[in-house]
C-alpha cells in the first residue's frame, strides 16, 4: 500500500465549512470501451465534471477511488450502480474540498486483480445478493488484513443483510461487524455529523420517503476491525451514500438535503479516516 506516502497529502482542511458549492447539471455517460479486455475509465464521458492535474511530485501518491467489480453478475450488473456519475462527482468534491491529491478518473478492479494492493481504499456497492467466489474471498481477506479499507454501500432490508453477512463471514469467520456509535471518530473527523444519516435514492426521496424498503426503517453503519483495533471496513446498510454523489445535478432539493448535507460529508469523513488510520 502507498498509505505511508498518502499521509503526506491528506492534511485535510478542517475549516472547510459547509459544502456551499453549486451542483453540476451533468449526466455522466460511460462508453463501453476497453483496452486489453480491461475497463478504461479514462474513456468515460465526464459530462461536464472538471478534470484537473495533480502536483507532479505526488504523481504516485494520489488517492484513487476504486470500484469493485464482483463476479456474481458477470461483466455488467449491480456492482456498476451509480456509475459513472458517482465516481466522477465524489473524487471531484474530494479534490475540491480537501488538500488530498485525487485521481480524476478512478479505477474499476476485481478483487483478484494484482493491482488491488496498490490502492488503500475500495468501494463495493449493492452487495445484497452477491456471491463471492473462493478466490475473491481469499483476496479480500488478504487485502484487508494487509492494510486495505473497504466501504460497502447501498443495500437494504433483512434479506439483503443476511446474504451479505453470510458472504462477509466467509471472508472473516472469526470477526463480527460491530455497529459504530455516533461518537465514533469516523462521523466527526472532518465534518461533524449530528446523526447517522439514512440517505435514500432520489426516487424514494421525491416520493417523500427516507427509506427504500418497508423493512429498512433506519440506517446502520457497522465496522469490521483487525486484531489491533484498526477498522478495515465500514458497512453502510439501509442507506445509499453513492446516490447522493451520483444525483447531485438532478434536483436542487435532493442536492441540498442529501448530497450537501450527508453524502459528501460522510464520504469525505470515511476516506479521511481510511487514509489516516
Amino acid at each position: 500500500m502507498h498509505r505511508h506516502r498518502l499521509l503526506r497529502t491528506v492534511l485535510v482542511c478542517a475549516a472547510i465549512g459547509a459544502l456551499a458549492v453549486a451542483a453540476f447539471a451533468q449526466r455522466g455517460r460511460w462508453r463501453r470501451e476497453s483496452r486489453g479486455g480491461e475497463f478504461d475509465t479514462r474513456l468515460v464521458d465526464r459530462g461536464g465534471v472538471p478534470e484537473w492535474k495533480n502536483d507532479e511530485q505526488f504523481a504516485d501518491d494520489v488517492f484513487t477511488f476504486v470500484r469493485i467489480r464482483y463476479s456474481s453478475y458477470g461483466n455488467w450488473g449491480k456492482w456498476a450502480t451509480d456509475y459513472p456519475d458517482s465516481d466522477l462527482n465524489f473524487p471531484y468534491r474530494l479534490h475540491q474540498l480537501t488538500s488530498l491529491e485525487t485521481d480524476p478518473y478512478g479505477r474499476i478492479l476485481e478483487l483478484t486483480d494484482d493491482e488491488l494492493f496498490d490502492y488503500p481504499f475500495i468501494y463495493l456497492i449493492e452487495p445484497g445478493d452477491l456471491i463471492f467466489n473462493e478466490a475473491e474471498v481469499v483476496a479480500l481477506r488478504k487485502y484487508l488484513l494487509n492494510g486495505g479499507f473497504l466501504m460497502v454501500d447501498d443495500f437494504w432490508g433483512v434479506a439483503e443483510w443476511e446474504n451479505f453477512y453470510r458472504e462477509i463471514k466467509r471472508v472473516f469467520p472469526d470477526r463480527e461487524p460491530i455497529e459504530l456509535p455516533l461518537e465514533h471518530e469516523i462521523f466527526h473527523i472532518v465534518y461533524d455529523l449530528k446523526e447517522k444519516p439514512q440517505i435514500p435514492s432520489i426516487n424514494a426521496w421525491e416520493a417523500g420517503r427516507t427509506t427504500e424498503r418497508w423493512d429498512a426503517p433506519e440506517a446502520y453503519y457497522k465496522g469490521i476491525f483487525d486484531d489491533n483495533g484498526r477498522m478495515m471496513a465500514i458497512i453502510c446498510h439501509n442507506t445509499d451514500v453513492g446516490d447522493g454523489w451520483e444525483r447531485e445535478g438532478m434536483s436542487p432539493g435532493y442536492f441540498k438535503e442529501m448530497s450537501e448535507k450527508w453524502s459528501y460529508p460522510l464520504g469525505i469523513n470515511i476516506v479521511t479516516y481510511a487514509m489516516t488510520h
